[in-house]
């Protein structure tokens, strides 16, 4: 908990915050603390007021369109009509003229290689080092793990040769189809080796070559007996391992033990929307893991299966090129660290007026000075960069505001001028709509834009709450408006000039259990023109890396430049079911399947303080839950009980009978304290009712003050 507060200038801070500012986050920066505090008392104290009004401002501008719906309640909205008024409130800008962005500075992962992102809690310093070091991931275990290979023995822990000989039939056939040898199939090769700069593939005393030899570029170990070839596809490498005393190569007559595939090209470290840090102490956590990656020496110890282990972050990996030097691979994904949005404070740092510092404004001060440590060592960033990630901005005021504070930010470090470069999150619908402009605010200094289903679901939802009852949540994604959006977002990115020099990213596959179903529907997005798209696990992201060795993303986007760009009036219509007539099973149906999944998210969040889980859904197939899923199904609840679709009665007795399908499906987790034995005392269980039963009046609809205020009711309990 925030406690013993020390005065500082005109602050008062957290004693363990200042603590491991002073002592750990400034030292071996040239950067003392006195000048630093004092730089940021006065930068906070200039942004704090001007974060309220544009708070405010959304409010205003929700209360506006409340009522407009209130008044033409009954009436279809017409878009003319529509577009009108949210021009006339300041909701929709005035788009201006054409320009290109001019972001320097960006590293190769962010402008030249397309490929899988992952997103991991910062929270968790074991799953950031698997993250970091997601760059380079075993295929065959890729494979062998997931259900993409369909075989009995999917689910035993003994190994079957049955299963790896599939596995190893998928790689060859592959790289048949996209790293072909010229005159043979990799299916039955019997050796590898490099000969006068070129690889030289055996088969039945013959010597083949690959079609493209240019996709080879190298080997490690002797040219003759090489333990690894190195292949490059669409910027993309495979590592090719040659061990025949392995086990995994026992059936294979060219020794070939494992294909190591880049992977996670970039990770984003999350502060935000994964974790649940309430607290200077929590907060303490999320800075001191993003450090260690910045200083290069995060580590954990653990134990898994009896042994004790240690994980720290991958060196890079070298090898030998074609032309006979020395050469290496990045080893580690590019790091991004995503900030806190506009909207929370935090208790760590109290303001000379007695309110809690934003929480947004504190992350951009202490993330970046720990960037300032891989600055000076050019591990992460090559280009001296430093990339944050904001989310939950509402519209070109908003994206100006972060371009304010990480000028102040600069300013204080004595960093150039858009050393910070920042990535927009287009999950909101004012951003959406005015995404342009919101570029242009950023133009200096934008490296990417993403689209975010959920969290946009989430606002179109709580924007648009009066207009009428919501169609159903699984019925979104074939929604008018949901098309025009991740078409928009493409459209607008290539035109403000984000080919060659920028990331346009899709959302996350949220079932990693269904890696086949996700191989066969997650193509989709390289198809339409995203360079990256999120992914749940390192495993997930070597398998999703396959798509991006299908597709040239970047003749892709060349494609859709030319295309119709997606209409405003689409992206502005509102999912409202007209005249909806559902039976009594359908809607308690739909309303069971989001009660079980938020129950599921929120009891963990509020009494472990675990910010992102698979959470099993009704059907039992586990679900990685976030912030943005839990507002989703908390701001649709609310919509169909304010439209009389359902009553409160009924979903407090389906949040009753979910949470005892909740307490049983968690029955393993010693941890675990049951909702269903007292309703009344049960913090977790009265969070996510209220979350429901007071969506409607939750900022934007989000979940995060409800969510900070009861887990900070837990941990005072807990200590």
């Amino acid at each position: 908990m925030t406690s013993n507060y020390q005065s500082v200038n005109n602050l008062k801070v957290s004693g363990k915050l200042l603590a491991f500012v002073n002592e750990e986050l400034l030292e071996g920066t040239d950067i003392p603390a006195e000048k630093f505090w004092l730089g940021f008392d006065k930068a906070v104290h200039e942004l704090a007021p001007i974060n309220r009004e544009l708070i405010k401002t959304r409010e205003d501008l929700q209360k506006k369109i409340d009522d407009w719906h209130i008044k033409n309640k009954g009436r279809e909205v017409e878009i003319k009509e529509y577009k009108k008024f949210l021009k006339n409130i300041g909701y929709l800008k005035d788009e201006g003229s054409d320009f290109k962005i001019d972001t320097n500075n960006v590293d190769n992962e962010i402008t030249q290689i397309a490929g899988p992102q992952l997103v991991v809690p910062i929270m968790n310093a074991r799953y950031t080092l698997n993250a970091a070091n997601a760059r380079w991931v075993s295929l065959y275990d890729s494979l062998y793990g997931t259900n993409i290979i369909q075989s009995d023995e999917g689910g035993s822990e003994r190994y079957d040769p049955l299963r790896g000989q599939e596995v190893i039939k998928y790689v060859r056939e592959f790289f048949d189809k996209y790293i072909p040898i010229d005159g043979t199939s990799w299916k039955n090769i019997a050796a590898l080796k490099v000969i006068n700069h070129d690889l030289i593939i055996l088969k039945d005393d013959y010597e083949y070559k690959l079609k493209d030899r240019n996709k080879f570029i190298g080997h490690r170990g002797d040219a003759d007996k090489p333990s690894a070839i190195i292949i490059k596809n669409n910027n993309l490498h495979f590592e090719i391992i040659i061990n025949p005393k392995a086990f995994s190569a026992a059936h294979d007559i060219a020794g070939i033990s494992d294909i190591i595939a880049e992977s996670a090209v970039s990770t984003i470290c999350d502060n935000e929307d994964s974790v649940a840090a309430v607290d200077a102490e929590d907060k303490i956590i999320c800075y001191k893991n993003w450090l260690g990656l910045m200083k290069g020496n995060l580590k954990i110890q653990f134990e898994k299966n009896g042994k004790k282990l240690e994980r720290k972050l991958n060196p890079d990996r070298s090898y030998i090129s074609k032309e006979g030097k020395g050469l290496k691979l990045h080893g580690r994904s590019l790091l991004l660290i995503r900030n806190v949005g506009h909207l929370m404070t935090n208790p760590s740092i109290i303001l000379k007026d007695g309110s809690e510092v934003p929480e947004g404004i504190m992350d951009a001060f202490i993330t970046t000075v720990a960037a300032l440590h891989d600055l000076k060592n050019k591990r992460n960033s090559r280009t001296g960069s430093i990339y944050i990630v904001k989310p939950k901005m509402h519209g070109p005021e908003e994206t100006a505001f972060t371009d304010l504070i990480f000028s102040k930010v600069e300013e204080l470090l004595d960093l150039k001028k858009n050393t910070c470069k920042i990535g927009i999150m287009d999950e909101e619908r004012r951003t959406s709509a005015n995404l342009k402009e919101c570029i242009r605010t950023l133009k200096s200094r934008v490296f990417f834009i993403n689209t975010g289903f959920l969290d946009r679901t989430g606002d179109e939802m709580h924007t648009s709450m009066e207009a009428g009852p919501m169609i159903k949540k699984g019925d979104m994604k074939s929604a008018k408006w949901i098309s025009a959006y991740e078409n928009n977002n493409v459209d607008i990115g290539l035109k403000c000039g984000f080919f060659g020099k920028a990331q346009i990213g899709k959302g996350m596959w949220a079932m990693p259990d269904k890696m086949n179903e996700m191989m066969i529907d997650k193509i989709n997005h390289l198809k339409a023109g995203a360079n990256c798209a999120w992914v749940p696990s390192p495993t997930a992201a070597s398998l999703h890396a396959l798509h991006y060795h299908q597709i040239n993303i970047f003749d892709e986007q060349k494609k859709i430049i030319k295309r119709d760009q997606a209409k405003l009036d689409d992206l502005l219509s509102i999912p409202i079911a007209n005249r909806p007539n559902w039976s009594v099973d359908e809607i308690n149906s739909e309303i069971s399947n989001s009660a079980q999944t938020l129950l599921g998210y929120v009891v963990r969040w509020i009494d472990q303080g675990v910010g992102c889980s698979k959470v099993p859904d009704i059907n039992n197939i586990g679900l990685m839950e976030d912030r943005a899923t839990l507002r989703i199904s908390s701001q649709h609840i609310a919509n169909w009980i304010h439209h009389g679709i359902t009553t409160k009665t009924q979903v407090l007795e389906i949040m009753k009978e979910m949470a005892k399908i909740v307490d049983k499906q968690n029955e393993e987790d010693k941890n675990y304290v049951k909702m269903s034995d007292d309703f009344d005392r049960s913090l977790a269980f009265k969070t996510a009712c209220d979350l429901i039963f007071k969506g409607k009046f939750q900022p934007s609809g989000y979940t995060e003050p409800l969510l900070h205020l009861n887990r900070l009711k837990k941990k005072i309990n807990q200590n």
